[in-house]
């Protein structure tokens, strides 16, 4: 990609509320083609709502939010999806008494090539292949790991041109979380660009290219991700150094 490129997703001084309550204020981002960029933050600091804010689920009252050179700004959640936006949710937000193969396919829900959507279900069960083994069985009998994976793997079968995660090692054993990552890195090694929203800064910032540190609603810094992670004001605050 050369310098004069456009970014593949530019978020532009956006300021998203919830009713009266002002979530954040002037939230600016790129993620560019082939990148992972990773969003860190406390709790609270609006990384959820950043995510809301470009998949058309909370629309800015201020800002814009550009697409592949398009303006997205004001577009319903269902026709971000059409355009190549794509989210696995905080929490997961499986349907639980429905398989794994019928969660996947509920993520291409708004496609009608069904070469292509078993296409992308075997990409799926190559990346993941305990979902493989448990396609037949209820979404909500799987482990919290085995649900991210799902989850991962819903989100994927849109084939998205930006696949934005939502906190994807929150309450997993360490084992899931190393295997969530190395799936993470592996999607993006396919041609999927990536915006991490992660609790765990240490492998977020291990992973992606950029990072950007929120604030109470604001950028408060923002640098390669292997600058962040030498920078002692962040290693203090999210890095668990005193």
């Amino acid at each position: 990609m050369t310098a004069a490129a456009a970014p593949l997703l530019e978020v532009d001084g956006i300021e998203t509320f919830y009713g009266s309550i002002q979530a954040l204020r002037g939230v600016s981002l790129q993620v560019r083609e082939g990148e992972i960029v990773t969003l860190i933050g406390a709790n609270g600091a609006g990384k959820s709502t950043t995510l809301r804010s470009i998949n058309g689920l909370n629309h800015p009252r201020r800002g814009s939010i550009t697409f592949e050179g398009q303006d997205i700004t004001e577009t319903p959640a269902h026709d971000v999806v059409k355009l190549g936006i794509a989210q696995s949710p905080e929490g997961r937000r499986l349907f639980p008494r429905m398989t794994v193969l019928e969660n996947l396919e509920m993520g291409a829900f708004q496609r009608s090539d069904r070469a292509g959507m078993q296409e992308d279900i075997d990409r799926v069960f190559a990346l993941f292949p305990r979902l493989a083994e448990r396609k037949s069985q209820k979404a909500g009998t799987l482990s919290g790991g085995e649900q991210q994976m799902c989850a991962i793997g819903r989100a994927l079968m849109a084939r998205p041109r930006l696949l934005m995660l939502d906190e994807p090692s929150m309450g997993l054993a360490p084992i899931f979380v190393d295997r969530i990552f190395e799936t993470i890195v592996e999607v993006n090694k396919q041609g999927t660009s990536i915006l991490l929203v992660e609790q765990n800064a240490l492998m977020a910032l291990q992973v992606a290219s950029r990072g950007y540190v929120l604030e109470t609603g604001t950028v408060a810094l923002t640098d390669d991700a292997a600058q962040l992670a030498q920078n002692e004001d962040v290693r203090k605050a999210y890095l668990g150094e005193s």
